[in-house]
């Protein structure tokens, strides 16, 4: 749990914060769990500790961390994201990369990819536009690509 709550909080000392309050929901919650087979306890504790999670973030974040694509500067020669092979990349070093962008970007890129919301649904849980969700998993998307691009430059060797 304290990995899925880690995709969202980037702090150590935030995560240990919604952790608790997360297993306090757990806790008081767990009457109302169905169970639906091997892992759908794991699941459903993982929603609830990404809900807690946003939660945290919503309250926390500043409504300007989430921008809308238009007001973003273009990026000349940007890698084009959906064609970025990640293998030889340590799943650590990824999900530290995903760890380390803006919380706006990271944050509507782990409910889409992680918890596998719609930008409509990332919009209503967030406050923020569909468009405005849309164009902040474009750019984290970009983000990522240009620095798994530079890892695995760095990372080399020649022969």
């Amino acid at each position: 749990m304290a990995s899925v709550c880690g995709r969202y909080v980037p702090n150590p000392e935030d995560v240990r914060d919604v952790l608790q309050e997360a297993y306090i929901d757990v806790f008081s919650r767990i009457g109302s769990f169905k169970y639906r087979g091997e892992g759908s306890l794991q699941a459903w504790m993982a929603r609830l500790v990404a809900n807690k999670a946003v939660d945290f973030l919503r309250q926390k974040l500043r409504a300007d961390e989430f921008v809308v694509m238009d007001e973003l500067p273009d990026v000349p020669d940007a890698p084009s994201d959906d064609n970025v092979d990640i293998r030889g990349v340590p799943i650590d070093v990824v999900y530290e990369m995903i760890r380390q962008l803006p919380a706006g970007y990271r944050t509507v890129f782990n409910l889409f990819v992680f918890e596998h919301l719609s930008h409509r649904e990332i919009a209503q849980q967030l406050g923020i536009r569909e468009n405005s969700s849309a164009s902040q998993f474009h750019r984290a998307k970009t983000l990522l690509a240009e620095r798994i691009l530079q890892y695995k430059h760095n990372h080399t060797t020649t022969l």
